[in-house]
């Protein structure tokens, strides 16, 4: 290991004083070398390093931040010296920064980047429907290619493991909806008609509704972690070199499974519901359990039921849609699981949101309300 520098100070006869430098200025004694340079307290007018015989980066910054401080010279420095503080600049100085253009130039800019990112984005998603399509009707010219243990697999994570949660979100939001209901049909000694608001809610929109975006947060973000994760891994390649197709064994069983057990989840959702609304009424209306749930079935069209099991596999489709999408997207490091995790999980529940209002709409003209 190189012996550390020697710095020696020596006043002219001008009363000046200079730093003479001999030795390594090296990072392995760059700790050394910074003790040395705090001991001077009196102002330096030169550095001189004539006698300095090695310099690297570390040694130059330490330099140039001495004489930056004292206001002092650096002379008689090598060429390599030379070359290392002038690459270094003024120690001590942030570069500045790109002048931020204007709001009037920036947003016509971010309101185009945005609007080409749609563009690109919805060509892809157009791609990825028709790849999933065609796998789908592959699997059906041939049923023995169906995964039937994937698809048990994700039908038990997304349904079975999913009710304690959609039951207690559920039965909460039935209870806030009957309380709610009834402060208001109160005012018109109407409060009997609580059973019709939960029950209608509960059958028409919300069962279904909050399952989706349930399922959205709870499976949407794990089929895409999951999927980009082994895009990460390269194995989705790996399965596309031995000839295995990705969409059939990992996007078709979750799709599938979405597509079937979101009906029934947001049946089971709706009943929860109503009982919670039930339970509410026993304390808060003076109906008792069994007659809420009696009056349930009288005040509650069929069609409303019908209504949220045909929204069902549409929404159940879109949450494992915009998932698996986003999942076999991801590329280049794990920041970009994270990201396309969170925009699958916004564009499934805006997807969902803005499908019900458009079923709302629809159901409303053919006259089923």
């Amino acid at each position: 290991m190189l012996d550390p520098p020697d710095l020696t100070a020596t006043r002219g006869p001008d009363g000046s004083v200079t730093l003479t430098v001999t030795g390594p200025l090296v990072v392995a004694h760059a700790a050394a070398i910074d003790r040395a340079l705090a001991d001077f307290a009196e102002p330096l007018a030169q550095i001189d390093l004539a006698g300095v015989s090695r310099i690297d980066t570390v040694g130059a910054w330490l330099m140039a931040r001495a004489a930056a401080g004292h206001g002092a010279r650096i002379v008689r420095a090598g060429p390599d010296a030379q070359r290392l503080i002038a690459a270094l600049g003024q120690p001590g100085t942030a570069p500045e920064a790109a002048p931020r253009p204007g709001l009037w130039s920036w947003l016509p800019e971010h309101v185009g980047q945005l609007i080409y990112q749609t563009r690109d984005g919805t060509v892809l998603l157009l791609g990825f429907l028709g790849e999933l399509l065609v796998a789908c009707f592959a699997l059906l010219r041939a049923p023995r290619r169906i995964r039937a243990k994937a698809l048990v697999r994700q039908i038990e994570l997304v349904g079975v493991n999913s009710l304690a949660i959609i039951g207690l979100m559920s039965f909460l939001i039935g209870i806030v909806i009957a309380q709610q209901g009834a402060v208001q049909l109160q005012q018109f000694g109407a409060e009997i008609y609580t059973v019709n608001l939960t029950g209608r809610l509960a059958f028409r929109e919300l069962g279904v509704l909050m399952t989706a975006i349930m399922l959205a947060g709870r499976s949407g973000s794990a089929f895409a972690a999951q999927i980009g994760t082994m895009k990460l891994t390269e194995e989705v390649d790996a399965m596309r070199t031995i000839g295995v197709s990705p969409m059939e064994a990992l996007v078709v069983p979750r799709v599938a499974a979405s597509v079937v057990m979101l009906p029934l989840l947001g049946f089971y959702s709706a009943l929860i519901a109503i009982v919670g609304g039930a339970f509410v009424s026993n304390y808060v209306l003076d109906i008792p359990f069994l007659n809420f749930l009696n009056r349930v079935q009288e005040v509650v069209p069929v069609r409303d039921l019908w209504v949220g099991l045909v929204k069902g596999p549409v929404f159940g489709l879109i949450v494992a849609l915009a998932g698996c999408f986003q999942g076999m997207q991801v590329s280049g490091n794990s920041e970009e699981v994270g990201k396309r995790t969170t925009r699958a999980v916004v564009q499934a529940i805006f997807a969902v949101i803005v499908l019900d209002a458009f079923f709302a709409v629809f159901f409303s003209e053919i006259g089923w309300i």
